[in-house]
C-alpha cells in the first residue's frame, strides 16, 4: 500500500499553532500529544467516509470528528438545509420558529421525556442537568463512574481527574464515584453519603456488552435512595439506536443529556427530561424559586439546528442505525480474522460493539501499552487510515473501506512480532501518546 511521509504543511503548521492555541486545539484529544509525530496536523476538508490533510494527503477518517459525524462529512441533505436556514438569518432577538419545530420533532424519539433544552456542546448539557438534580432533590453530591473518560470540562467533573489545578477542595468534595462495572459499589456509595447524593450520571453503556437489565437496576438503586439518573447519550446516541440507548434498553431516566452524532457534526446538543423536572428552569411557576438552567446566545442558533433537524429526517428515511450496525459487523469480523491470521489474539483486540469499535494493543508482557497503540497509529496513517485506536461507523461508510481498513489493518500487523521482540521505541518516530487527563505535561 502507499505510504504517506510528506507532512511539509503540517510541520509548518505545527510550528506556529502552539503560539496562537493553547493546546493547539480546542478539544484536548485532537491535540499532538494524542498523535504520533508522523501525522497531519491539520484537516483541510473532508467528504462523506474520507479526509483530506493540508498535504493533500487522503485519509479514511475512523473517528469521524470525536464520533460526532454520523451520517459523512459534508453529507448533502445537511449541508442543503444547512444553507435554506442561513438564508433566513441564524439568530434572533425573539425564539426562531425552527426552535418548536425541533422541540416537536426531537421529542418525537423520546417518548418518556416531555421538555428539552437546547446547548452548544456537551458540557454545558450535563452541567444543567446535574443542576437541575439538585435543585430538584435538594441535595448536594453528584456520582459518576470513576472509570468513564468525560462528562464535562466543568468543575464538577474536572475536580475528580489527574488535571484538577484551578478547582477548589471544596467543589471536588461534591463528586463522588463509584465503579461502572459493579453496581455494588454504588450501593454502597449511598450507604456512605446517605441522603447526600443527588443523582447518578453515567453513559448508558461502554464498548462491552452488559445485562440487559444493567440500567434499569441502576435506575432503581437511584430511585431507592431519592436520586435521579441522568442518562448521558453523548456518545451513545444515534448509535446504539435511534434516538439512543434509551429506547435500546426501554428505560425511564430522569434526565438524558445528547450531542456528538445528533446533528452530523454541526453544534447542536440538548438536555431533555421529565416536566416535573424540568419545569424548574421555567419561568411560568409564579411564586417559586427560579432556578437559572441554560442562557445561551447561541442555543437556538438556526443553522445548527436545521442540521439536527435534517440528520434525523435521514435516520429515519434510509435506516442509517441498521447500515452503521452492519459495517461494525463487518470491521468486527474482518479485524478478528487478521488477529487471528498472525496468531495476535493476546495482543491486540477489537471490542464486539457494532456501534463503535474499540482497539486495544499490548505489549510482550501481554500490558496495555499507549507506546504500541501510537506505533500502530503511525503506521496506519502511513497507510492512509486516520486511526486513533477506534472505528465509529457513519452512513457513508462502505464495504469497499471496511476492506480498505482491512489491507491496512494486515500489512501492520504482519509486523506487530517484530515490534513486540524489538519493542515499539526503535519503529516510533518521535514520542508515545499520553493521557489527557494527566497531572504533569
Amino acid at each position: 500500500m502507499k505510504k504517506y511521509t510528506q507532512f511539509s504543511e503540517s510541520n509548518k503548521y505545527r510550528d506556529r499553532i502552539h503560539r496562537l492555541i493553547p493546546g493547539g486545539a480546542h478539544t484536548y484529544s485532537k491535540g499532538d500529544d494524542q498523535f504520533p509525530k508522523l501525522t497531519p496536523a491539520a484537516i483541510s476538508h473532508g467528504l462523506g467516509a474520507w479526509v483530506w490533510d493540508i498535504d493533500q494527503n487522503k485519509y479514511l477518517d475512523c473517528s469521524m470528528g470525536l464520533t460526532s459525524v454520523s451520517l459523512g462529512h459534508a453529507y448533502p441533505e445537511v449541508i442543503e438545509a444547512v444553507r435554506r436556514e442561513l438564508g433566513k438569518g441564524v439568530n434572533f432577538q425573539r425564539p426562531s420558529v425552527i426552535e418548536g419545530e425541533m422541540a416537536e420533532k426531537f421529542l418525537s424519539l423520546v417518548p418518556q421525556h416531555d421538555m428539552i433544552k437546547y446547548a452548544k456542546n456537551g458540557s454545558t448539557a450535563t452541567t444543567a442537568a446535574v443542576k437541575l438534580a439538585r435543585a430538584y432533590t435538594g441535595k448536594k453530591l453528584i456520582a459518576f463512574p470513576s472509570d468513564h473518560p468525560f462528562y464535562s470540562y466543568d468543575d464538577w467533573f474536572i475536580g475528580k481527574t489527574a488535571c484538577d489545578k484551578g478547582v477548589p477542595d471544596e467543589l471536588k468534595r461534591l463528586t463522588v464515584t463509584y465503579n461502572s462495572m459493579d453496581l455494588t459499589s454504588l450501593e454502597n456509595l449511598f450507604l456512605e453519603y446517605p441522603e447526600q447524593i443527588s443523582c447518578v450520571i453515567s453513559e448508558p453503556e461502554k464498548n462491552f456488552i452488559q445485562p440487559n437489565d444493567y440500567l434499569q437496576k441502576l435506575i432503581n438503586i437511584c430511585h431507592a435512595n431519592n436520586s435521579l439518573y441522568i442518562q448521558d447519550e453523548m456518545i451513545t446516541g444515534f448509535k446504539t439506536d435511534l434516538p439512543g440507548s434509551i429506547k435500546k434498553y426501554n428505560v425511564q431516566p430522569d434526565l438524558a443529556t445528547w450531542g456528538k452524532g445528533i446533528a452530523n457534526g454541526f453544534s447542536f446538543c440538548a438536555l431533555t427530561g421529565k416536566k416535573e423536572i424540568m419545569n424548574l428552569g421555567g419561568i411560568k411557576n409564579t411564586g417559586q424559586e427560579k432556578v437559572f438552567l441554560i442562557s445561551s446566545t447561541h442555543g437556538g442558533e438556526t443553522h445548527s439546528i436545521a442540521a439536527g433537524m435534517a440528520t434525523i429526517d435521514v435516520f429515519l428515511k434510509e435506516n442509517v442505525i441498521q447500515h452503521n450496525h452492519l459495517m461494525g459487523d463487518l470491521m468486527i469480523q474482518s479485524v478478528n480474522e487478521v488477529i487471528a491470521e498472525f496468531n495476535l489474539k493476546e495482543y491486540i483486540q477489537i471490542s464486539d460493539t457494532n456501534w463503535m469499535q474499540i482497539f486495544t494493543f499490548r505489549n510482550k508482557f501481554k500490558d496495555i501499552d499507549s507506546g504500541y497503540r501510537t506505533l500502530f497509529m503511525q503506521e496506519m496513517i502511513a497507510r492512509g487510515i486516520l486511526f486513533q485506536g477506534s472505528f465509529v461507523p457513519c452512513f457513508s461508510h462502505q464495504k469497499s473501506d471496511i476492506l480498505f481498513f482491512k489491507q491496512a489493518f494486515s500489512d501492520v500487523c504482519k509486523n506487530y512480532w517484530t515490534y513486540l521482540d524489538s519493542g515499539y521505541e526503535i519503529h516510533l518516530t518521535g514520542d508515545a501518546i499520553k493521557p489527557v487527563f494527566r497531572k504533569y505535561l
